[in-house]
């Protein structure tokens, strides 16, 4: 549906996918319902069902890609620039700075318990994201190479892997718990292990 919108189709599109994602973070996604998007977004039934056909679960799907973006976007500029320690370092600040301000509920999460995981369109929509996760996190190890930081035989993807996974595992503690201690951890822990390889190469 929206490849075939005009530009302004696709930006009425995205506004009702922005105000749906508010709503369902205020209200919880169970709780919210279509009338409290429209109320929000300005949008009539016959409207949002001509950008969303099959209805709420079409528009839960889009909400949760526009979650998974935000993920990423949430990461930038430093994701995008991991090109020496200290860009690491602010990286990992931002990180642990969002899901501490994200607390203990995870909209994409939630949306995925709604939707479900076997919905088609929803686990494409985990593994790009994890996968756009690992290559930026890939493509900063291989500018640290570049620059003499790290040795050129390490195995990056694997390393990126690695972090990513560690990373994951400290922000679903934190969704159970609400603390951001293991995420901290995880982190400090995969940088530093970073950072020793470097110093093995001077």
């Amino acid at each position: 549906m929206a490849g075939k919108l005009t530009a302004k189709g696709r930006a009425t599109r995205a506004r009702i996918v922005e105000g749906a994602a508010a709503v369902l973070r205020e209200k919880g996604v169970g709780a919210a319902t279509l009338d409290d998007i429209m109320a929000r977004t300005g949008t009539s039934k016959s409207q949002l069902f001509h950008y969303f056909p099959t209805g709420k679960d079409e528009l839960l799907l889009a909400v949760a890609q526009f979650e998974a973006d935000q993920v990423i976007a949430d990461q930038q500029p430093y994701l995008g620039c991991l090109d020496s320690w200290e860009a690491w370092e602010r990286w990992r600040d931002v990180v642990v700075e969002r899901y501490e301000v994200q607390g203990d509920q995870c909209p994409l999460g939630s949306l995925f318990l709604q939707i479900g995981r076997s919905t088609p369109g929803a686990r494409a929509i985990v593994v790009e994201l994890m996968r756009q996760w690992q290559e930026n996190l890939a493509t900063g190890i291989r500018a640290l190479q570049s620059t003499g930081r790290l040795p050129a035989g390490i195995d990056v993807d694997a390393r990126a892997a690695a972090l990513l996974a560690a990373l994951q595992g400290g922000v679903s503690i934190l969704l159970s718990t609400g603390r951001s201690t293991h995420l901290r951890a995880a982190l400090d822990q995969g940088i530093a292990d970073l950072r020793r390889e470097g110093l093995a190469t001077v």
